[in-house]
């Protein structure tokens, strides 16, 4: 199990153990995490499940593929150095205790 820590833009924060494998994106859908909609699914094919990762975790995530580039410029908050899709993290030991930071709006 991998710990995630979701911050709201409230600044609350919620912490999930995820299963190792599944995505961030899953992980929260799975667990009610207010913030993530996921309207595709998982499948890269919207940015409805953008996150901001935090500094020190993003030299851990792997690297990003041109799908999930290409979708972070549609999404509907502003795009920073610590932009992600969570459908395109998966979870491993390596992320545990990972921090995201969820926008305001993700449509």
């Amino acid at each position: 199990m991998t710990k995630i820590h979701f911050q709201h833009p409230d600044g609350s924060v919620t912490e999930i153990e995820g299963t190792d494998g599944d995505s961030v994106m899953q992980t929260a859908l799975d667990n009610d995490v207010d913030g993530i909609v996921a309207e595709c699914g998982g499948s890269a094919m919207c940015a409805t499940c953008h996150v901001y990762v935090v500094p020190e975790w993003r030299d851990k995530l792997p690297a990003m593929n041109e799908t999930e580039d290409a979708m972070l410029e549609s999404a509907s908050e502003e795009r920073t150095e610590g932009s992600r899709l969570s459908c395109q993290i998966p979870l491993s030991p390596d992320l545990n205790g990972l921090r995201v930071i969820l926008p305001a709006t993700q449509v």
